[in-house]
């Protein structure tokens, strides 16, 4: 008798062989569906009723929006007009001028 003999020389049993299945709910794909018919019904009758109405902007929102624009622009000028070894050298002096919270302070409880 060897050593070997018992071994059972069947292959491994994994979960997923086992034929134990989980059921995957696809509600959100139902929905979807349901959503796609009703919009081809529908559609075909108010594609030829609704236009997309153009709104135009106020005074505040065009103002708001030059603004913007203008704010992004110089945010990207500001930061092409530096080499990378310039903002590495200036966060580094930015760390070294910040006070280290982690320091443990010094207490005296004796005075």
């Amino acid at each position: 008798m060897s050593e070997y003999e018992s071994v059972t020389k069947t292959p491994l049993k994994l979960k997923k062989d086992s034929g134990i299945k989980k059921k995957k709910k696809n509600k959100e794909k139902k929905i979807l569906e349901k959503l796609a018919k009703v919009e081809k019904t529908t559609g075909a009758e108010n594609t030829q009723e609704k236009k997309p109405a153009v709104v135009p902007l106020t005074k505040a929102e065009r103002a708001f929006l030059l603004m913007k624009e203008k704010k992004q622009m110089e945010r990207i000028l500001e930061k092409a007009s530096k080499t990378h070894k310039q903002r590495v050298e200036e966060f580094n002096h930015h760390l070294d001028s910040l006070t280290e919270h982690y320091d443990i302070p010094k207490v005296s409880w004796t005075k």
